[in-house]
């Protein structure tokens, strides 16, 4: 039994130190592994993170395109009614129906109106023949009193009646003349050439004088009305044609005139272009576009090139030169003169010809070495 004892405690004996050896030697492999990991990311360098870049160019006459939006319409729009009342016998137009100036639209019945006419005419043939008998009258009291045999008293009495009778006959003639104005009246006629648009009548109803019968809009000649600032408004050349942005693409307006009076609610001035070419519906907008010069010096560059810093400021990413000659991202401040879409102009601490970061500005910190590509 001792000796068995003696036996497996050095058999214990060598496994501990077996363990111990190779745990040595797991050691030695692991520390190894790490200095050469080491080694590996010493010897690296770092590379140069390649940015898109532009190149500032300053300007003296840049030009922005201007767009402001006006309503297309009819140069005029007409509700048609009678002006008399009366029951509908004939409505000839329709909605959508082409027309010219002076067709007949739609009457009234004009039968009781006829009859009125008949009898004023009667009453001037009657009031003609009393003043044929009243000037035939005067003419031979006017020999009589010649001729000595009546005073002149008598003969001032036939001429009063015989004036009396002039009077009656001209009473007579314009009532049964404003009766046929009237019978004129009981028809709508298109004023001008249009289409008809609206129909609010049909026959057998019974219109009030001035009620809306028919509505017609002059399509063959259409305007542009659009508000413009002021100093825009005085841009604008008399005659001169200007083109227009629609969805059915670009149209040509010529200027007609502008009412130089500011809207005190919208602050612009009405100008009013007359349509010349191109596809346009009264109805739909129309975009001038008009060239205005920025009087002050600077440079274009895409909304991508700015970042917004404190207190309302911006700046863009521009590449300088190191000692080493690396090129590194250093902030610049600049000011917004012109912001659109996708795009301003800006002028501050930027020199002209110098490389700013045109996109990507999350990427990039100050300080870092980058690789200027995409000019």
């Amino acid at each position: 039994m001792p000796a068995l004892k003696n036996r497996l405690q050095a058999l214990g004996a060598g496994f501990a130190v077996l363990i111990a050896a190779i745990g040595v030697a797991l050691i030695v492999i692991l520390v190894s592994a790490l200095r050469a990991a080491g080694a590996d990311v010493q010897q690296a360098e770092p590379h140069a993170l390649p940015v898109p870049v532009l190149t500032v160019d300053y300007q003296t006459d840049a030009m922005i395109s201007e767009a402001y939006p006006g309503l297309i319409s009819a140069r005029r729009e007409s509700d048609l009614g009678f002006e008399r009342g009366g029951r509908i016998v004939e409505v000839t137009a329709d909605i959508g129906d082409q027309v010219r100036a002076g067709d007949t639209l739609a009457r009234l019945d004009t039968s009781t109106l006829r009859a009125q006419i008949a009898a004023a005419d009667a009453q001037t043939h009657e009031a003609d023949a009393q003043l044929e008998i009243a000037r035939a009258t005067e003419l031979r009291q006017r020999t009589l009193l010649e001729r000595g045999h009546i005073s002149q008293q008598r003969l001032d009495e036939v001429a009063t009646n015989t004036a009396a009778a002039e009077a009656r006959r001209q009473a007579a003639a314009a009532q049964a003349n404003a009766l046929r104005a009237q019978l004129v009246l009981s028809e709508i006629t298109a004023p001008f050439d249009g289409v008809v648009t609206a129909r609010n009548a049909d026959e057998g109803t019974i219109a009030a004088p001035g009620s809306l019968v028919l509505r017609l809009v002059e399509n063959t000649a259409l305007e542009i009305r659009i508000g413009l600032p002021a100093i825009a408004v005085t841009a604008l050349i008399e005659g001169e044609v200007y083109n227009f942005l629609t969805n059915d693409g670009t149209i040509e307006a010529r200027f007609r005139t502008a009412t130089g009076v500011v809207d005190v609610r919208t602050r612009t001035v009405s100008a009013i272009f007359d349509i010349e070419s191109g596809t346009a519906r009264a109805g739909e907008v129309a975009r001038l576009q008009l060239e205005t010069g920025i009087s002050d010096n600077g440079f274009w560059l895409p909304t991508s090139a700015l970042t917004e810093g404190r207190r309302g400021l911006w700046s863009v990413q521009t590449l300088v030169s190191n000692e080493n000659g690396d090129w590194i991202i250093e902030p610049r401040v600049v000011e917004t003169l012109r912001v659109e879409v996708d795009r301003a102009f800006v002028r501050g601490a930027v020199n002209d010809g110098d490389r700013i970061v045109a996109s990507g500005l999350q990427r990039v910190t100050a300080g870092q070495i980058v690789t200027p590509s995409g000019e």
